[in-house]
């Protein structure tokens, strides 16, 4: 039950390494600094495509193999890139075709990173032809633990290729142009399409009068369910050619957190491990951060993931780059194992001196030796890890609440012609996750076609679009005794973005016990407000005007000409309890509506601690491993529950003890 992402004896430590921007003495440099870090994995080969073939039929693995020999016999594991990322500029030139086209319709010149087409034949001829000819080369390199497919994948296309495709695309999935008009509401806008070769790509030379804002939601929604599966097939070629040498290896390619355009969890049956880079921006708060990790443990069903990239200490592409303080990369490394990560990497080991990312964080810093802050922060960091060795590998947190987050719903809800530009699908996502971050509840971030039965609480924010059978499968929990709490805007439309009529939340109407009839958009800093057990808590964003049919009212609206009317609303189906909540609250509102939940459910904290203080589990069939980390300026006082060590001091920790946790600290225990 509990498995390891790969073959590898403690918590993978390392990250980027680009040995190909500087010579060979500062190669031997390195591996000494390295030695001194505790680093023990490199990524390498992410971007060298037009180093390992400078023309078409012509491939040089000779740096390479140098780079590949040295690291092997300095002991270092290796996680080898393809180099795909980024097609040589020969081939832009003899194969034009190759280049992207943006949303606005402009054609791209050889440039950037992520500018091959995938639907271009030319790149999926030779994208997987060089992760072959990689494969065979270094099929018997012991030391490689780990294919790394590409390199961040994103970006869009809005080329002939595309356009092509895409109607192949639709003639598969919808067989006749007649259900292709249905599902489309052609109808509407004399849009009645009588041939194949009359689609055209849904962009600002057709349907979009803005990135977000189209005419037709239905071809929108289908042209994102196509890009996504269109990068996929990328990398399932570049996936089949590797196995095809190294089939023991396991292969992975690195999301970034949650990514609008690609559709992770359709992705993640294909991943080995999942794998991904945490970049969180210098306002983003603890339990923004963790959640990101949990959507990350979630593609898997709760595996443990590799956290392939953080920077040391700074970022060089946001607003304003301000400094990791001093603790924070440690805390914020083992937040990441906390939430399931068996690999800390970082981007990047050495500082390049050129291009755009020059300034960006590094092992070694411009100044090329080990006297930094940030170079004694990592070696500290990586002695820990060779202290906790092998012992969280491969284990698990225990969640028994879950969050629904879906792409295509994601897609819908913001594609959507109204009711609010200011709802964003996310962000209702977080402040659900915040009230059960809030009091140490762990939670699983699930799909639509996961199961539902492993729960005992569900929370499905803005699930605006119901695919065929998501309505049977809530019914289905409900009724068998779990506690669904569903939201504003849920319940809309199917698969298509067609509306369900007879009213919303359409298929869930009966499940939740309420009719809404009518949705106020409340304007920017415009409030409504509601009184629940004693407290008035603030409503904006929407407000649904909604009647019971069976639900129990737990609150009504105080203001405007729909006071009275029921916000909150509790039905008793079957075993089980259905909440609705017809507004957004505030986050007091959430950590309360949470508890409420959990205490129905019994459903307990990993520990109690003070605000600020995150407290997160991971489980193997013998140990509990607890993780105690404060976020907060203030040293903080934690009480244990039971018998623990201390596996990074070595002592012992007994149940009742008061132990003081410092600002930026972290706190490992395992069981006894």
């Amino acid at each position: 039950m509990y498995e390891k992402v790969w073959k590898h004896n403690k918590i993978a430590y390392g990250g980027d390494y680009n040995p190909e921007q500087w010579d060979e003495a500062t190669w031997a440099e390195d591996m000494r600094l390295f030695k001194l870090a505790h680093i023990d994995t490199v990524t390498l080969n992410v971007f060298s495509w037009a180093a390992l073939q400078p023309s078409e039929e012509e491939y040089d693995f000779s740096r390479l193999d140098k780079i590949m020999n040295m690291v092997r016999e300095n002991g270092l594991k290796v996680v080898l890139a393809t180099s795909t990322a980024h097609h040589p500029a020969w081939m832009a030139k003899r194969y034009p075709e190759i280049l992207r086209t943006e949303f606005n319709g402009m054609r791209r010149k050889f440039g950037g990173r992520h500018n091959s087409c995938p639907n271009s034949p030319v790149y999926r001829k030779y994208a997987p032809r060089l992760a072959e000819k990689l494969a065979e080369r270094y099929k018997d390199f012991d030391n490689i633990i780990a294919w790394h497919i590409s390199n961040e994948y994103s970006g869009e296309c809005y080329c002939d290729n595309c356009e092509k495709a895409f109607r192949v695309w639709l003639k598969n999935r919808y067989k006749t142009l007649d259900e292709l008009n249905r599902v489309w509401n052609t109808s509407f806008w004399s849009h009645t399409f009588y041939d194949w070769e009359e689609v055209v790509l849904p962009n600002m030379l057709s349907e979009h009068f803005g990135y977000e804002q189209t005419m037709f939601q239905g071809i929108t929604l289908d042209y994102r369910r196509f890009w996504s599966e269109s990068v996929l097939d990328c990398y399932k070629l570049e996936y089949e050619a590797v196995k095809k040498y190294t089939p023991q290896l396991p292969a992975t390619t690195n999301f970034m957190e949650f990514y609008k355009t690609l559709d992770y969890r359709a992705w993640a049956p294909y991943m080995d491990f999942i794998s991904w880079d945490s970049y969180p921006s210098v306002e983003a708060s603890p339990s923004q951060m963790a959640l990101n990790h949990e959507l990350m443990r979630g593609l898997k069903q709760g595996k443990p993931f590799v956290l392939m990239e953080q920077t040391p200490s700074v970022t060089n592409w946001q607003p304003y780059n301000e400094l990791k303080r001093p603790g924070v990369m440690r805390l914020w490394s083992y937040q990441a194992v906390a939430h399931g990560a068996d690999a800390v990497m970082f981007f990047q080991m050495r500082r390049s001196i050129g291009a755009c990312e020059k300034y960006h964080g590094a092992v070694i810093d411009h100044a090329g030796h080990e006297n930094t802050r940030v170079f004694r922060e990592i070696s500290a960091l990586g002695a820990e890890l060779e202290k906790i060795a092998e012992r969280t590998l491969g284990t698990r947190e225990a969640a028994e609440c879950a969050i629904i987050f879906d792409w295509e719903n994601w897609w819908g809800v913001e594609y959507s012609a109204g009711p609010s530009r200011l709802l964003r699908y996310r962000d209702e996502v977080q402040r659900y996750y915040d009230g059960f971050y809030a009091k140490n509840i762990p939670v699983d971030i699930i799909g639509v076609d996961d199961d539902f039965s492993r729960y005992k609480i569900i929370c499905a924010p803005i699930l605006y679009m119901v695919k065929s059978g998501t309505d049977e499968k809530l019914r289905k929990f409900v009724h068998d005794g779990g506690t669904l709490v569903s939201t504003f805007f849920s319940g809309y439309v199917d698969e298509h973005d067609l509306v369900t009529t007879g009213g919303y939340p359409g298929k869930l109407r009966d499940v939740l016990g309420i009719w809404v009839e009518e949705s106020d958009a409340l304007p920017e800093g415009k409030k409504n407000s509601f009184i629940w057990d004693g407290v008035t808590y603030e409503s904006e964003l929407l407000c649904d005007l909604m009647h019971s049919e069976g639900a129990e009212v737990l609150s009504v609206y105080e203001e405007d000409f729909y006071a009275g009317m029921p916000v909150l609303t509790c039905n008793r189906f079957g075993r089980g309890l259905a909440y609705y909540v017809a507004t957004r609250g505030d986050a007091l509102f959430y950590e309360r509506l949470i508890e409420r939940a959990c205490d129905e459910q019994r459903v307990g904290q990993v520990l109690e601690t003070p605000r600020g203080v995150e407290a997160t589990a991971r489980y193997n069939e013998n140990k509990k491993y607890l993780f105690l980390s404060n976020y907060t300026d203030e040293v903080q006082a934690v009480v244990s529950d039971a018998e623990y060590v201390n596996i990074l001091s070595g002592t012992r920790v007994h149940s009742g003890d008061t132990i003081p946790l410092d600002k930026t600290d972290v706190l490992i225990w395992e069981s006894v």
